[in-house]
């Protein structure tokens, strides 16, 4: 059994999450102790206790200290099952780090499989469901990871209630990533969406993300509206907001901002802070956004052969990846840049290989 010091570095949620997902595949055992010491209310909470649960119940996980507020939990993996299953995390706890931690497992199955997941799927410390499905579900297919997903019903705090159905199929093995060249900006596109709010909301999100973007240089870019009231299936229970911009490179690259709304934060501050956060990182001429590339990195090391990213911004959370990828699986890494700024990514990886097709 492999301990997992969850104090290393950034000491958050990912360090649990990723370390369940590589056990899950690798049939490693593990012990994670100082579950999110760094952070001020330490310990499993809700959306943790979720994924770790779901991720258990994907590989008959014999689990110790699965509990709200444990610090310390112990994970003995067993083979991976082929079975759909439900995730619902009570709270407005975020929908798509439970899916962070359950694709790999999912990925690795021996048939198709679907899991649906409630709560959150638009939160403020988390990527929303809309990165999900623009830019990494789109960056895994490339690799031979097969997902697609289905937005039944978003879900904002404070009740979340969002519901999201993800599909995946089987694959054999991962090839290579390689996002290692910028190219040309071929499409900037977007999508504003609200609910329970009125129509203008969604009109001056708008309006202002495309401001800052032809001042900056792009021409008129494509911005979809979203707009639900309670009469929509996938109206969300409580009031939201939010804007996702991306743009696609001729690399294959897909690089994004986005904004959330919250009470008081003006519809136009919102649109800004996306288009903001879209040519901050374009700036960079790197085919990989600083979110992407700590996602990235664990399907790098289980893919077959040399993968080489580069990241528009190295981020704390891609470095404690990188750190605890290596522990847990023995694969290296070699990063080229400083946190902060943009930066190389190789890893020779594993080559994993689902045994049971």
């Amino acid at each position: 059994m492999i301990e997992v010091d969850g104090a290393m570095l950034e000491g958050g949620g990912q360090l649990l999450r990723v370390a369940a997902a590589l056990s899950a595949v690798t049939s490693t055992p593990i012990r994670v102790v100082n579950i999110r010491a760094k952070r001020p209310n330490p310990g499993l909470r809700a959306q943790h206790l979720s994924a770790m649960q779901a991720v258990a119940r994907l590989v008959n996980a014999k689990t110790k200290g699965l509990a709200l507020g444990s610090r310390e939990i112990e994970f003995e993996p067993g083979p991976i099952e082929a079975k759909n299953i439900e995730v619902d995390v009570g709270t407005a706890g975020s929908t798509s780090l439970i899916l962070q931690a359950m694709m790999p497992a999912m990925v690795f199955a021996q048939s198709p499989l679907t899991a649906v997941l409630k709560g959150g799927t638009n939160n403020p410390m988390a990527p929303p469901v809309d990165f999900l499905e623009r830019v990494l579900l789109p960056t895994l297919r490339g690799i031979g990871a097969s997902a697609s997903l289905e937005l039944v019903r978003r879900g904002f705090y404070p009740r979340g209630q969002g519901i999201l159905r993800v599909s995946t199929n089987p694959a054999t093995t991962l090839s290579s990533i390689t996002l290692e060249d910028f190219g040309d900006i071929e499409r900037v596109s977007g999508l504003a969406y609200s609910s329970r709010l009125p129509e203008h909301v969604a009109n001056r999100m708008i309006s202002s993300a495309k401001s800052h973007l032809l001042r900056a240089g792009f021409r008129d870019p494509e911005i979809d509206r979203e707009i639900l009231q309670p009469s929509d299936a996938r109206c969300a229970v409580d009031p939201g907001c939010g804007i996702i911009l991306t743009a696609e490179l001729s690399s294959k690259g897909i690089i994004s901002g986005d904004a959330l709304g919250a009470p008081g934060k003006p519809a136009e501050k919102v649109g800004e802070e996306a288009a903001q956060t879209l040519t901050r990182q374009l700036e960079s001429c790197a085919p990989v956004d600083k979110h992407l590339g700590d996602q990235l990195v664990i399907w790098m090391a289980l893919a077959e052969g040399t993968s080489v990213i580069r990241v528009s911004e190295l981020t704390l959370h891609t470095l404690t990846c990188v750190r605890l990828v290596e522990d847990l699986i023995g694969v290296r890494f070699k990063v080229e840049g400083e946190r902060g700024k943009p930066a190389m990514i190789r890893c020779k990886g594993a080559g994993l290989r689902n045994k049971t097709l």
